[in-house]
Parts: structure tokens; sequence; C-alpha cells
């Protein structure tokens, strides 16, 4: 799906180009160039919207082959990564087809001149900037790479990379990064001690208020309810990715709320 969508906008750039040149020359040609190219970017982004079928095939390509580019980040695809890719082909439903092309994608995505920027940044024009996606997407991404215990310093930085092409910033890698962490150390504890990293989840400093609290836990359940993703264009079982996410969300508040009320 990424390269058919940049070839339909080189397509339309050379058209332009070519238009261009044809009526004014040289100067013609570049201003015809970048009419094409911002033809094609509505176009392609807005008018012409990419169909449910489409979204999902592109969304799993792109999902699997930045998987493989982080994975290797640190030198070497280990045994617990792999383990995690093929849970998310279970928790995903991928048919026999599907899988196929998912490994396919990872190999991609591991292979030396891998364009990770681009094929980032074309998934965030598709999902049309959708935030909360945006997230879930980034949070599949960051639950691969954490699966052998740690986060590499090489791996964070493109994990850092990752979020910038997506239009998101550092803050969001760190709640993603305290999700985890939380997730980690069993139901128990956070209920008699609460870390910073609880907070973090919900996107506020320990000194909030608790109406400050309550405001984002409710946006938070807000932006990642499962119902939002129905109809979505995604597939189906992202659900599932929505539904963990607003499991530690409640986690995290309901820990809140016990110390405070202690």
């Amino acid at each position: 799906m990424w390269i058919v969508y940049h070839s339909r906008m080189l397509l339309f750039v050379l058209l332009g180009g070519a238009f261009g040149y044809a009526l004014a020359g040289l100067f013609g040609l570049l201003l015809g160039a970048l009419a094409g190219y911002v033809a094609a970017t509505v176009l392609l982004q807005v008018l012409l919207p990419i169909g449910q079928g489409g979204l999902q095939s592109q969304f799993l390509d792109t999902t699997f082959a930045v998987m493989g580019a982080l994975c290797k980040a640190d030198g070497r695809v280990s045994r617990e990564e792999i383990q995690v890719v093929e849970q998310y082909f279970d928790k995903l439903a991928l048919s026999p087809e599907q899988r196929q092309a998912a490994r396919d994608s990872f190999n991609r995505g591991k292979a030396e001149g891998f364009d990770l920027y681009s094929e980032v940044s074309a998934l965030r024009r598709v999902l049309r900037y959708n935030h909360a996606q945006l997230q879930l997407f980034l949070q599949i991404q960051l639950s691969a790479i954490a699966a052998d215990g740690r986060v590499h310093d090489n791996e964070h930085r493109m994990m850092l990379h990752i979020a910038r092409a997506l239009g998101l910033v550092e803050s969001d890698v760190e709640r993603l990064e305290a999700m985890l962490r939380q997730a980690s150390i069993g139901p128990s504890e956070p209920s008699s001690h609460v870390h910073e990293d609880t907070y973090a989840i919900l996107g506020v400093e320990p000194s909030a208020s608790d109406a400050e609290v309550k405001k984002a836990y409710r946006r938070l359940m807000s932006r990642y309810h499962p119902d939002k993703f129905a109809s979505s264009g995604l597939p189906e079982n992202m659900r599932t990715v929505a539904e963990e996410r607003v499991r530690e969300i409640r986690r995290a508040y309901d820990a809140i709320q016990q110390q405070r009320s202690r």
C-alpha cells in the first residue's frame, strides 16, 4: 500500500511538472510539480480516502514492518520479541494469508535501507492524524521491543523517532513506557503503593488535584473506548488492544483513588 500511495503521488507530480513545462518552460516545470504535489495530497488523503480493506492491509503491513525495524534496532531480534510478534498474529486474529504477509512485512522492516520515516508518515496520513489510533499503533510497537525485559537505548531513540513521525511527542512514549512498567509488576502492587508511573499513565503530576485526576481519567477512557474502533476501518481485533489500554487506565485511576482515600 505504501508503494501504491507514493506511486500515485509521483504520477501527479510528473504530470503537473510536464504540463507546467509545456506552458512556461523550466519555471513552469517547478510550479507544475508543486501544484501536482498539492493536488495529490488533497486527492489521495482527503477526497479519495483509502477503503476499509485497504486501510486494514496498510495498517497491518506498516505495523509489522516497523516492528521488524524496531526489534532489529539493538542489533538482533530476540526469541522473546519473535514470540510477541506471533502473539499479535493471534491477538489480531490474522488469517493464514495475513500471517504470511505480516512475516514478509516484518522481514522487510529488518532489511537494510528500510525507510522508516516515510513508512510511518504515510500511515499517519492514512489514519487522518487520529491521536488515539496512532497511540495504539505505538503501543503495539513498544510492547514488542519490551518483550525481552528492557527497552534498549537504540530502541528508545527509534521509538522517539517514530513518535515524531506520527505527530506525537516524547511524553506519549513516556506514558506508554510507564503503562508497560506498571503492567509488569502485577495487579496488587499499585493498590498498596502508587508510583509516579501510575500518574504518568493518566498524564498528570502526583501534585494534581482530585478534580484534575478525574478529568484526565474520563478524557482517556472516552478516547480509547473500544466501541470507537468498531467503525474505524482498522482490523476488528484492534478492539483488544484498546481494551488493554482502557484496563491500564482504569487500574491507574483506581490505585490513585485508593491511596488518596487513605
